[in-house]
């Protein structure tokens, strides 16, 4: 065992100084990055594969999700690079991934994500870690704004010497975590304030709005009621004067009053819903039409009104009908020569 050690470790030092030399010299196919997330899926079931299950929990996602989530969450990201040809591979992973003390130390709040280098994913962050040797653990968290590789292991290390390093720099680093913490408190706390501030001038300008909507529309509706006030008063003067014009024309139409002694005399009274007595002789000839206009030419008369005989109760016709129906005559209607007319009220 002594005697082959000098050999393995002339042949692991000669293949990280061929491997880190033949980066400057070609290009690698492991350089195109096509499935990030594939890669580190493989990886995990090749791995469980050969070595089990008995390990740290795998992150099943690329780096930059890791990173993403240990920057949202200010988690700890141990990063382990795999390397299936290297001697000491085997070793670590039996041995130290394999450590039940390990494995319940990272699992612990950490995120574990691991690649194999030979995968163009694990080749990314290998080259953007620069590790010199296999195996190799980084440990990154956010420090001063900034993710940051606060411990590299490289090389062989024993489970319990592994824990100690890791112990120690977090606590070294628990200060930067407790400031970014206090910050991002302070921070939210600003933003919830300023949301809060946001939804009140919000609300108050909804409020202003909505009592501007109000005024406008009570101001709205006051005027619209204002304009149908004036448009029903000027219809009602307009009725009220169309009125007294027709009157005026109608008791210019009336034909004079016979002589109470003329043969072709009927004498009416009629009387008018406020108790008035209208006391006037007509013709036989004259039409029904001509008495309704001696009753709308009166004061206080209805607006509508119909003319009613006493007894027999009945209803004179004393307007054409839609149809352009005749008006009967005084005498058609059978009135006798002294005659009682009521006027019925039939305004709405």
């Amino acid at each position: 065992m002594f005697i082959l050690f000098p050999f393995r470790l002339i042949y692991s030092t000669l293949s990280d100084v061929l491997r880190f030399l033949s980066r400057f010299f070609w290009s690698d196919p492991r350089q195109n990055v096509v499935d990030p997330v594939g890669d580190v899926l493989h990886f995990i079931g090749h791995y469980n594969e050969i070595y089990g299950d008995i390990h740290p929990n795998f992150y099943r996602g690329s780096y930059s999700q890791a990173l993403n989530e240990a920057k949202r969450d200010l988690k700890y990201v141990l990063v382990y690079l795999h390397c299936t040809e290297h001697q000491d591979t085997d070793h670590f992973c039996r041995n130290t991934l394999a450590n039940h003390d390990v494995r319940d130390f990272v699992n612990n709040g950490m995120i574990f994500w691991a690649a194999d280098v030979q995968t163009p994913e694990g080749y990314r962050v290998s080259r953007a870690l620069k590790e010199n040797t296999y195996p190799f653990l980084a440990l990154i968290v956010l420090r001063n704004s900034k993710l940051t590789v606060v411990l590299r292991v490289e090389g062989p290390i024993e489970p319990e010497d592994l824990i100690g390093k890791l112990r120690r720099t977090m606590a070294d680093m628990e200060g930067y975590l407790v400031a970014a913490r206090q910050e991002r408190a302070a921070r939210s706390l600003t933003q919830n304030l300023r949301q809060e501030q946001d939804q009140a001038y919000r609300e108050s300008l909804r409020q202003d709005e909505e009592k501007e909507k109000r005024r406008r529309e009570e101001q709205e509706k006051l005027q619209q009621e204002e304009a149908e006030r004036r448009e029903a008063e000027q219809r009602y003067q307009q009725e009220k004067e169309n009125k007294i014009q027709l009157r005026i024309q109608k008791a210019a139409n009336l034909p004079a009053e016979p002589n109470a002694d003329d043969p072709e005399c009927v004498r009416l009274l009629i009387k008018l819903p406020n108790g008035v007595r209208l006391d006037r002789c007509f013709r036989k000839s004259d039409s029904l039409e001509i008495i309704y206009d001696y009753v709308f030419v009166q004061d206080d008369v209805p607006d509508e009104f119909q003319l009613q005989t006493n007894y027999p109760r009945r209803i004179l016709q004393c307007q054409p009908g839609a149809s352009g129906t005749h008006v009967p005559t005084i005498e058609e209607a059978g009135l006798k020569p002294r005659e009682m007319l009521f006027v019925q009220d039939i305004s709405d």
